[in-house]
């Protein structure tokens, strides 16, 4: 029963939170799965994690004691501790890109039932010379029809925050709570501390910068593709006139240099239900343009169309002698290697010899 003793509710509020500890812990894994469930529906919100934590009961008292305390005891108003913590159950959602944020932030509105809503990127943002924590924090409790299902009815009256900040805002977070007594610093370090803060809020808007040129690069290589299809053996041809001894000249241009974008494009034309992984297309394809830095995109296709069948039936009667598999990579450089001698390094010596072998019997 609410009370104005607050001793009396202090040692109420331990004896809760230690006998309602592990039952709040299981809370918090059910909400973190339930939130990795529902994320997925966020198809274009890549998101790094969701976790969640429980808070100290030190850190409960202590927090009702700097915000409550005071207020309620000066109106005379009973209280309760555990009445007024929203975040005994803490859950975070780290994103990638700050855009991203609100499209989180909207989506749990529709699935939970807000008690409020602090925005700490609009606070920061709409003040001058003022860096800082950024994020999005939620004061939320199960809705009607979720708290009817059974694995949640015993959490159907929790309150739980979710904190929703980006990568670079959660380390920014972690770091700066690592700084001791903040606000009794020189002001010298403080303003360094606030430089810092600038840079974090900068590499976050840089990160966005790059999301956005990279899907123009790829809606680039979409167009491009759109006029001259791959697998198509036509390549691109542009007439360019210019003034030299009053002729005309006609430029053969073969497309762009190849890069992982265009590489992309093409590979997963002719490996549809193959998951080229970026790290490795990025690493392969700067190990084509190692051994040929000139090779652009219609040359690779075209070395692709010209070779593939080919290597191919050398992958079907390789694979009915041995245990091994030739995967799309594997194929990939057979192709070039047929079209350009160059590439006898993509091939170790002793597949290579193999092939040759094959190739001699055809």
């Amino acid at each position: 029963m609410a009370s104005l003793d607050f001793e009396h509710e202090r040692k109420v509020f331990a004896e809760y939170h230690e006998s309602h500890f592990h039952m709040l812990q299981d809370a918090g894994k059910a909400l973190v799965s339930l939130l990795n469930e529902l994320l997925i529906n966020l198809k274009a919100v890549p998101i790094s994690k969701v976790e969640s934590r429980i808070k100290s009961c030190n850190e409960c008292i202590w927090k009702f004691e700097l915000k409550y305390l005071h207020a309620l005891e000066e109106a005379g108003t009973s209280y309760s501790i555990k009445d007024h913590i929203d975040d005994l159950i803490g859950l975070r959602i780290v994103c990638l890109y700050e855009d991203d944020i609100e499209k989180i932030g909207n989506f749990l509105e529709t699935e939970f039932d807000v008690l409020n809503v602090t925005d700490k990127i609009t606070s920061i943002e709409m003040t001058e010379g003022s860096f800082g924590y950024k994020g999005l924090h939620f004061d939320l409790k199960l809705n009607a029809s979720r708290s009817d299902e059974p694995e949640f009815q015993q959490y159907r009256n929790l309150r739980f925050e979710v904190q929703v900040r980006t990568i670079i805002q959660d380390s920014w977070s972690v770091l700066d709570h690592q700084i001791k007594y903040k606000r009794s610093i020189p002001n010298h370090l403080k303003r360094r501390i606030n430089t810092l803060a600038a840079l974090f809020e900068l590499a976050d808007r840089e990160f966005r910068h790059i999301r956005d040129s990279t899907l123009e690069e790829m809606e680039k290589v979409e167009i491009e593709s759109s006029e001259h299809p791959i697998g198509d053996a036509k390549l691109a041809v542009d007439t360019i006139s210019k003034a030299d001894s009053g002729s005309t000249h006609l430029v053969v241009k073969r497309g762009n240099q190849l890069n992982a974008f265009s590489f992309l494009k093409i590979a997963t034309h002719f490996f549809p239900a193959f998951d080229f992984e970026p790290q490795k297309v990025d690493g392969f394809v700067q190990q084509i343009l190692a051994i040929q830095p000139s090779i652009t995109r219609s040359e690779f296709n075209q070395r692709l169309l010209s070779h593939i069948s080919f290597v191919k039936r050398y992958q079907s009667d390789y694979e009915s002698k041995s245990h091994n598999r030739m995967n799309p990579y594997t194929i990939m450089r057979h192709c070039l290697y047929l079209g350009d001698s160059s590439f006898q390094a993509f091939l170790s010596d002793a597949v290579r010899k193999n092939f040759e072998t094959w190739i001699g019997t055809r």
